[in-house]
């Protein structure tokens, strides 16, 4: 089962926008040696939209050779075409990835029925287990609970990542798959405890690039029932996740990993890097909450 905490990592780039295989294998150890519960990569945070399909296969060999079967590695496959998803999944699946992680269709905005065809014909395809991610604001497009209640019951399809940041729908996922073997994580950081608390098993978790210990101990206090401490953790991310909003995604976090000294480099372009205001906040957030 995916469980805990997992980071939503970022892609280290160079200066002259390659992929640094260096800093990823050291960014990798980093995360790792937090505790990482597996790692998320060619999300979101990991600019996924801004890869070619070569540059995601040869990250994903980077990352999981560093990570050699220690955790779950979760790699972003999504794509418009149904085609396309399958293709990239079957290669990503020889570059190592354990689990495939498939955005719905974006821009396209396609109904439901044709997600549950989506799904279906990529589950039929692909051999390895499925997380449906969910992330109405950049996709166009929600994943309703009745259709992932009908995709729950896909052998392979065996877990949905939920960024909508609206709790009642990770509510509504937990109700309608309760009878199937079937993980519901937090992808909005800000509701990992009460997605934890509803009956949630993890998140994937942008912060957990930046303050792993903090976002690791909101799981595991909540573990061991300690709910004050799990909460004060939890509100430990408000300052940091209120910087995000400074900067086109991943800028902000990719510059609070260099504050730190891991050299993950600036966004793809046209993405440009925070400001200097911007990186003064972010040091002085950090300096009250980073655990080194």
């Amino acid at each position: 089962m995916i469980h805990g905490i997992i980071p939503a990592m970022v892609t280290p780039i160079t200066e002259d926008q390659r992929i640094n295989h260096s800093v990823t294998v050291q960014l990798t150890r980093e995360l790792l040696g937090k505790g990482a519960a597996g790692l998320f990569i060619l999300g979101t945070n990991g600019e996924f939209h801004m890869l070619t399909t070569e540059e995601k296969v040869a990250f994903t060999k980077t990352v999981a050779t560093e990570v050699d079967g220690a955790v779950p590695l979760i790699v972003g496959a999504g794509s418009n075409s149904t085609k396309e998803v399958i293709e990239l999944s079957k290669v990503l699946k020889e570059a190592g990835a354990d689990v495939l992680s498939i955005i719905t269709p974006y821009f396209i905005q396609p109904t439901q029925d044709e997600l549950i065809d989506h799904y279906r014909a990529i589950a039929k395809a692909v051999e390895l287990p499925l997380l449906m991610y969910n992330i109405p604001k950049k996709t166009g497009v929600t994943l309703e609970p009745e259709t992932v209640c009908e995709l729950a019951k896909e052998k392979n399809i065996v877990g949905i990542k939920d960024s909508s940041g609206q709790f009642e729908l990770i509510e509504n996922y937990l109700r309608v798959t309760a009878e199937e073997e079937f993980v519901v994580l937090a992808g909005t950081d800000s509701l990992i405890l009460d997605t934890l608390e509803a009956g949630g098993t993890g998140a994937v978790a942008a912060t957990a690039n930046i303050v792993p210990s903090v976002v690791n101990n909101i799981y595991e206090y909540w573990k061991q029932g300690e709910r004050d401490k799990a909460r004060q953790a939890q509100e430990k991310l408000a300052p940091i996740r209120a910087l995000f909003s400074k900067g086109t995604i991943p800028a902000v976090i990719k510059k609070a990993l260099e504050v730190q000294g891991i050299k993950v480099g600036a966004p793809i372009h046209p993405i440009r890097d925070v400001s200097q205001e911007v990186e003064e906040q972010l040091r002085q957030v950090l300096s009250k909450h980073w655990q080194k």
